[in-house]
């Protein structure tokens, strides 16, 4: 498994920065193809996947955590909704906004998608030695800061 061109390209933070691209698209790709509902646009299932992690969100908030404009963000919501995954209220505090919340359908296919992506990848790790899971877990910590970036 261990590659002596990678070691090479990967010397230089630029080579890294290519070898790690490559690396983590081919991944999300393995782990997008895992998805129960591949109807679902990625960006309705980031939605999904949002609202599971932060809990009822107004529509800007999303866009701004999602980073797309709100039209975008407004017609995401509209197919949810019309699928059941979502619900739109009133908020609270000012009745000219609206809150976005997962339904008990979309609460149910955010289980079932991170379980199947999860059950994937489980079984990748079981292949690989205690010192590579161990070199994954730190790199998930790093990986994670990157993203956040």
């Amino acid at each position: 498994m261990n590659q002596p061109h990678l070691s090479r390209q990967t010397r230089t933070d630029a080579g890294l920065a290519a070898v790690l691209r490559v690396a983590v698209s081919r991944l999300a790709r393995r782990l997008r193809a895992q998805r129960p509902d591949a109807s679902l646009s990625l960006g309705q299932s980031a939605v999904l996947f949002t609202l599971a992690r932060h809990g009822q969100m107004t529509p800007g908030a999303l866009a701004d955590q999602e980073k797309v404009q709100p039209p975008s963000m407004t017609r995401i919501i509209a197919a949810l909704e019309e699928r059941g995954m979502v619900r739109r209220t009133k908020h609270p505090d000012d009745q000219r906004r609206q809150l976005v919340d997962l339904t008990d359908e979309g609460r149910a296919l955010v289980r079932a998608d991170t379980r199947r992506r999860e059950a994937w990848l489980a079984q990748r790790l079981i292949e690989l030695t205690a010192e590579e899971k161990e070199t994954l877990r730190k790199a998930a910590e790093i990986l994670d800061r990157l993203s956040q970036a």
